[in-house]
């Protein structure tokens, strides 16, 4: 009888951690990448970039959780990391982009509308701030092989610092810049962040916006959705482009 308890005491020990991770996967391997990023970001120059880690602000009665914001004298970038393998296709305007890993095909909602979200929450909480840049950046950490077609900067981990450093232009006073860091950081709510609201409410909203895309109606503008062709094949477009440049898949 010991004999069995011990074996089975060795199977919980293999068995609960693979349960865990299969049931947490998702935020567990975005935790990794958001550190790993953390990681990078700290060897920048502590007098030219103020770094904020998992800034979580409201906003019209909505949250907005930033995964890495950086102040400095070029303005402020707003982070968004994803630790995901495979191939990564997608379109700057598109609703979803789609992973490739092997015969496997997920969509998951596109990064640089989120960026947009997270930038509309830092206007309307430095709205006593005049005059300031925002730079949208995409991180895929380096497992990935993007095709994307996007304005904004959507790249590799290794080539984030590059990125941040390759922005001359000035736009802020160093007063201006540590203003803007001791206010978000005063209004940083990430200690008391109930995440699974926070989800809950993002699906809900994706849920109302693909109810009108599947009514061919643009949830950005109200006007029509029309099939439309493009690299990787056929899409719904705005129909009120290029005044509305909202896209969603075809499917």
């Amino acid at each position: 009888m010991p004999d069995i308890i011990v074996d089975i005491w060795i199977l919980m020990i293999f068995i609960v951690p693979a349960v865990i991770y299969a049931v947490y996967r998702r935020r567990i391997k975005g935790s990794i990448g958001e550190k790993t990023i953390a990681w990078k970001l700290a060897r920048l120059s502590k007098s030219k970039y103020k770094v904020i880690n998992n800034l979580v602000l409201e906003a019209g009665g909505r949250t907005s959780q930033i995964d890495h914001l950086i102040i400095s004298n070029c303005g402020l970038f707003v982070i968004e990391t994803k630790n995901l393998k495979g191939w990564i296709l997608g379109y700057e305007n598109s609703e979803y982009w789609t992973q490739i890993f092997y015969k496997r095909k997920e969509r998951f909602y596109n990064p640089v509308r989120q960026n947009w979200g997270h930038i509309r929450a830092l206007k309307l909480n430095l709205n006593d701030f005049h005059n300031i840049k925002y730079i949208p950046i995409v991180v895929f950490l380096s497992d990935a092989t993007l095709k994307v077609e996007s304005d904004s900067d959507v790249i590799y981990s290794g080539q984030l610092l590059r990125t941040i450093k390759g922005y001359k232009e000035i736009i802020l006073s160093d007063i201006e810049k540590k203003a803007i860091f001791e206010k978000l950081s005063s209004l940083n709510i990430s200690q008391n962040f109930k995440r699974s609201a926070h989800v809950r409410a993002i699906r809900k909203r994706v849920s109302e916006r693909s109810k009108l895309i599947e009514r061919n109606v643009c949830p950005q503008c109200g006007c029509e959705l029309v099939i439309r062709s493009g690299t990787y094949g056929k899409f719904k477009g705005c129909n009120n482009f290029p005044q509305c440049k909202f896209t969603a898949d075809d499917s």
